[in-house]
């Protein structure tokens, strides 16, 4: 499983890294929705942890150019503040997953990560193309 990190706390980020390599996963972190869709466009993922703030972007026109380039990608959206508290960014974001405060144990984000990560038959078709 190759998961995207996208997030500008960069600690953070290596921290929820190394929960998830501790899973088997292959990880790589983009701090900006530039490097994010740079990655994109080389790197198939499987899943894309997702900040909602993301710092000098935006996240949803990241999530909207996964879903075009990479339909098989599920997108775990992280916050710490209340938007899209309502749930309403499963309205925005067709690829979305799962929606879940930053504060959540790294354990608990890897293992919703590697829930999510599974490829089904049909994704894996999809990804195959």
């Amino acid at each position: 499983m190759h998961v995207l990190i996208i997030h500008g706390n960069g600690g953070l980020a290596a921290i929820w890294q190394r929960h998830l390599e501790m899973l088997g996963a292959q990880v790589t972190q983009a701090p900006t929705s530039a490097a994010a869709l740079g990655a994109l466009e080389t790197i198939g993922f499987d899943v894309i942890v997702l900040d909602v703030m993301l710092d000098g972007g935006s996240a949803l026109a990241v999530a909207d150019m996964a879903q075009f380039r990479q339909p098989w990608a599920s997108v775990v959206f992280v916050t710490d503040t209340t938007v899209f508290s309502d749930g309403s960014i499963f309205g925005y974001s067709g690829n979305a997953r799962a929606f879940i405060q930053t504060a959540t144990p790294p354990t608990d984000l890897a293992a919703i990560v590697y829930h999510y990560g599974g490829l089904s038959s049909g994704r894996a078709a999809l990804k195959d193309r």
